[in-house]
This record gives structure tokens, C-alpha cells and sequence, in this order.
């Protein structure tokens, strides 16, 4: 069962996050032992200044539909029944509905994702995204589109962020490198994919 303990973190511009530190805490250690061996991560590149350089970290996409992003085509594919599982608890959670997931394992702290905002077409004009963290504490980083002061939060395992309706048109995020960190996280990203 989930702990439903949350924080709300309002964000300049009307804005807001909402963060549940122990969301799945009492599942994060069975979850990322069984997540681990039976997702199927892909080493992708992406293409900068000419040159195909390999991601900082493995990922894999499950959905009903394709999903594209900085020139990286990911199939839809079915998740395994456990990922499924999961999507529930979240949706129940948040009370928010979710058709795809994409996961990310960030293999030791030298694993990273550069500044971005999750506002692909085909997640629709306003996208919520649901991130569950589990294995090591990473933190989390976010600084506004045009440019400004940036905050952190440190994403413990269990946990579960909800960036809200409007946080990617007006924010940036990002997991940046903290060699330090030896042990593996993995992070699921629950997000609604439209149709076409």
C-alpha cells in the first residue's frame, strides 16, 4: 500500500509539484530487484554537432503508441505485467491516468540527462508526468525555460514526483553527473501518449 504523505511545491509562474517522499517505500527494494533484469534497456545515441554520441544512460519505452524524441524512435511495445502493476498504484496515487512509460537506469552517478523539458507533440499541450524513483538518491534539478535560479530536490528510493499540467512549458529538469554515487537507479516516468 502506498504512503500517501506528500509535499506540494509551489513553483514561481503558478506552477506547482507535488512530491510524495515514501510513496512506495515498502515495495522500492522488491521492485528494483525484479525491474532491473526483465526491462529492456537500449544504449541509444543522440546526434551533436555531427557526431552520434552514446546517452549517459540505458532506457526502454512501453506504450500503445511509438514515441520520439530528440531524433531517438522508440516502438511501442507492451510492459511487463509487473511495470503495469506499478502504472495502477501510481494511477490510483495520483489520481491521474497514464499509457506509457518510459525508464531510465542511470548505471552509477556518471549516468546523467542534460537539461529538457518533456513537451514532445504527442504528449499533448499541457503533459503531467509522474517520476518514480527507485534505487539510489539522486537529485533532481529544475530552472525556468528562459533561464534563472535553479532548485533541487533529492529524490529518495520509493519516492514519487508529479510535475503538474503546465511544469514543461515553463520549466527545465534535469539529473546531472555526481560521479560520487556508485550504486544504480532506475527511474520510471509515467506519462499519457495521444494517439497519432
Amino acid at each position: 500500500m502506498a504512503d500517501d504523505r506528500v509535499e506540494t511545491i509551489d513553483l514561481p509562474g503558478g506552477r506547482q509539484l507535488v512530491y510524495w517522499p515514501a510513496a512506495f517505500a515498502g515495495q522500492a527494494d522488491d521492485w528494483f530487484a525484479q525491474l532491473y533484469p526483465i526491462i529492456d534497456w537500449r544504449q541509444d545515441t543522440i546526434r551533436i554537432a555531427g557526431k552520434h554520441i552514446p546517452l549517459p544512460r540505458l532506457q526502454a519505452w512501453y506504450g500503445e503508441h511509438a514515441y520520439r524524441y530528440s531524433g531517438i524512435d522508440m516502438a511501442a511495445a507492451s510492459a511487463p505485467p509487473l511495470l503495469e502493476q506499478i502504472r495502477q498504484q501510481v494511477e490510483q496515487l495520483t489520481g491521474r491516468h497514464f499509457n506509457a512509460v518510459l525508464a531510465n537506469l542511470y548505471r552509477n552517478g556518471n549516468d546523467s540527462v542534460g537539461w529538457h523539458s518533456d513537451d514532445e507533440p504527442e504528449l499533448g499541450p499541457a503533459p503531467v508526468i509522474a517520476s518514480l524513483s527507485l534505487g539510489a538518491l539522486r537529485r533532481f534539478s529544475l530552472r525556468p525555460a528562459g533561464g534563472g535560479q535553479s532548485l533541487q530536490l533529492e529524490l529518495a528510493h520509493g519516492s514519487l514526483l508529479l510535475m503538474t499540467a503546465g511544469v514543461q512549458a515553463d520549466w527545465q529538469h534535469a539529473l546531472l553527473k555526481a560521479p560520487a554515487i556508485k550504486r544504480p537507479r532506475i527511474n520510471l516516468t509515467f506519462r499519457y501518449r495521444w494517439p497519432g
